[in-house]
């Protein structure tokens, strides 16, 4: 979440509905975990590096990565905010072995948290755009070929309440040189979850807010 707004909601108190197996957001969490696992080297022979913004308490990628066996190799830098849930993902990486990754306080909005990070493998926008402005979200995929490599991966969420915004934020992420490759939406829910493959050219990092929370 952004340093703006993070005292809107409590974001902590938004983890418990993993609690439940059978909660939107559980269903919506082993999609995105399946996604993952999916585009993950199955023999590392070069560097693969992640990035999570707005990262949580870390549940999508370090679940993930559960069984991996080349976990040890992967790069990653998760960024969050919000100080209980930093804390609780430092713990889970720790549990999970993984204390080479990089974990960020701060606002994942802020291009300067990726410094030295991308361009990506892999770059995960979960939970980020259903809680921005329309207007944020296509910039923020307009600034996504500063964070991906050609072929990186992205996985993005969505609600899809009237009005319904995934149909655009498909057709954005196809604007800006991603090709689609899921696009997951569970009967009876108004969750979804897309995937998409960066296939147009790397563009160096520059200084920008991506999003504000809303």
């Amino acid at each position: 979440m952004d340093s703006e707004n993070s005292g809107r909601r409590d974001w902590v108190a938004w983890h418990e509905s993993y609690r439940d197996a059978s909660s939107p957001h559980s269903i919506r969490l082993r999609i995105v975990q399946k996604e993952i696992r999916r585009v993950l080297p199955e023999r590392p022979d070069k560097p693969f590096s992640i990035v999570s913004l707005c990262a949580g308490q870390g549940d999508d990628l370090i679940g993930a990565l559960k069984g991996y066996p080349h976990a040890d190799r992967i790069r990653a830098r998760l960024v969050e905010l919000d100080e209980r849930n930093f804390a609780k993902l430092c713990e889970k990486a720790r549990a999970a072995r993984l204390d080479h990754f990089e974990m960020i306080r701060g606002d994942a909005a802020d291009t300067k948290q990726y410094e030295g990070i991308v361009p990506a493998d892999l770059v995960l926008l979960c939970g980020v755009f259903g809680n921005i402005s329309n207007a944020d979200i296509r910039h923020t995929i307009s600034c996504l070929p500063q964070f991906c490599a050609r072929g990186a991966t992205t996985v993005w969420t969505r609600h899809r309440r009237e009005p319904d915004m995934t149909p655009r934020v498909r057709k954005w992420f196809e604007q800006y040189g991603f090709v689609e490759t899921g696009f997951f939406r569970p009967e009876g829910l108004l969750i979804s979850v897309g995937t998409s493959r960066f296939e147009g050219q790397p563009q160096p990092l520059k200084p920008t807010k991506l999003f504000t929370f809303v």
